[in-house]
C-alpha cells in the first residue's frame, strides 16, 4: 500500500486537469464545426494523460539522480528524492508508461484516421513520439533541455499548439488559422504554470545547476513574463470570440479569466517562494476550467 502510495504521488495527479485542457479545446473547437467522435475524445485523453504520467516520472527520476529535487527544494518530496521508489523502479515506471502511451497513440490515430489516411496516421505517430521524447528529456540527460531554459518553449508548443490544433484536426482533417488563438491561450496558460514552479524553486535550482528561464532572467523579470503569459492568454481568448462572433452564453469560458486575474493580483504581491506553491493548483484548475466551460458553452449554446 506505501509503494502504491509512492507512485500515486509520482504520477502528480494535480497536474492531469492542465494536461487535457488541450484536448478539451480541440474537442470544443471540432464541435463547433459540427463534428464530435466520443472515442477519439476518450482516447485522447487517456493518451495525454498517459503522456503526463509518463514526463511526471521521468521529472522525478531526472531531478532525483541529479540532486535537484533535495530537502532545501520548497516543493512537495519527490519519490526518488525521498526514498519512497528507487531510481530503478522509477526508470521501470517510466518504460510501462512509455509503452502505454504508444499503445494509446496508435489506438487514437486508428480511431481517427484508420488504415486510408496513412499519411495523416504517420505523421501524427512522429508527432506522438516527439511529444514522448520531449516528455523524458525536460530532466533526463547531460543534455536536458529543461536544465538550458527551453522548458516553456516546448510546453507551450506541445500543451499550446500541438495539443489544440493537433486534437482539432483529428476530428476534421483539417487547420483553421482561427484555432491559432486558443492554441496561443492555452500554451501561455501552461507555460505560465511550468513559470510558477520554476518562480518557486528558483533559488534551488540556480544552487542546482538549472537554468531554467527564471534562473536566468532573475525573480522580479520572471514576474513580469508571468503577466505576459497571462495577459497573451486573455488577448488571445478575447480576439478569437471577436472574431468569431461570440457573444451570450458562448462567453461563458471567459468567466474563468476571473480567477486568473486574482491570481495574477497574488503573484504581484508576493516575494516569498514558498508562498507560490498553490498558485500553482489555482493556475493549472483554472485553465482546465476556461477549456471545460468552452466545451459547455458549445455543446449547449450553439
Amino acid at each position: 500500500m506505501t509503494n502504491l502510495r509512492a507512485w500515486i504521488s509520482a504520477a502528480r495527479l494535480r497536474t492531469l486537469p492542465l494536461s487535457i485542457s488541450g484536448i478539451l479545446i480541440g474537442t470544443a473547437l471540432a464541435w463547433k464545426e459540427g463534428i464530435s467522435d466520443a472515442t477519439v475524445t476518450w482516447l485522447a485523453i487517456l493518451t495525454t494523460v498517459c503522456f503526463q504520467i509518463t514526463s511526471n516520472f521521468a521529472n522525478d527520476y531526472g531531478d532525483g539522480i541529479k540532486g535537484t529535487d533535495n530537502p532545501d527544494r520548497l516543493g512537495p518530496s519527490r519519490a526518488v528524492q525521498s526514498g519512497r521508489l528507487s531510481a530503478g523502479q522509477m526508470k521501470a515506471g517510466i518504460a510501462i508508461m512509455l509503452l502505454l502511451s504508444i499503445v494509446c497513440i496508435v489506438a487514437v490515430l486508428y480511431a481517427a484516421f484508420g488504415v486510408e489516411q496513412l499519411p495523416y496516421f504517420m505523421l501524427f505517430v512522429f508527432l506522438g513520439l516527439a511529444s514522448l521524447w520531449a516528455a523524458i528529456k525536460y530532466t533526463v540527460g547531460v543534455d536536458a533541455y529543461g536544465y538550458k531554459g527551453l522548458g516553456d518553449i516546448y510546453v507551450f508548443i506541445f500543451f499550446g499548439l500541438l495539443g489544440v490544433l493537433g486534437s482539432f484536426f483529428l476530428y476534421t482533417q483539417q487547420l483553421k488559422v482561427i484555432t491559432l488563438l486558443p492554441a496561443i491561450a492555452i500554451g501561455c496558460l501552461c507555460t505560465g504554470v511550468l513559470n510558477l514552479n520554476n518562480l518557486r524553486d528558483h533559488d534551488n535550482d540556480e544552487r542546482s545547476g538549472k537554468r531554467t528561464l527564471v534562473v536566468k532572467m532573475g525573480f522580479a523579470k520572471a514576474k513580469i513574463y508571468h503577466y505576459g503569459l497571462l495577459g497573451t492568454a486573455l488577448l488571445s481568448m478575447g480576439s478569437y470570440n471577436l472574431l468569431e462572433g461570440n457573444s451570450g452564453w458562448l462567453l461563458l469560458h471567459m468567466l474563468a479569466f476571473i480567477p486568473i486575474v486574482l491570481h495574477a493580483r497574488v503573484v504581484a504581491r508576493t516575494d516569498r517562494p514558498e508562498a507560490l506553491d498553490k498558485e500553482l493548483k489555482k493556475l493549472a484548475l483554472s485553465t482546465a476550467f476556461m477549456a471545460l466551460l468552452l466545451m459547455i458553452g458549445y455543446y449547449y449554446f450553439l
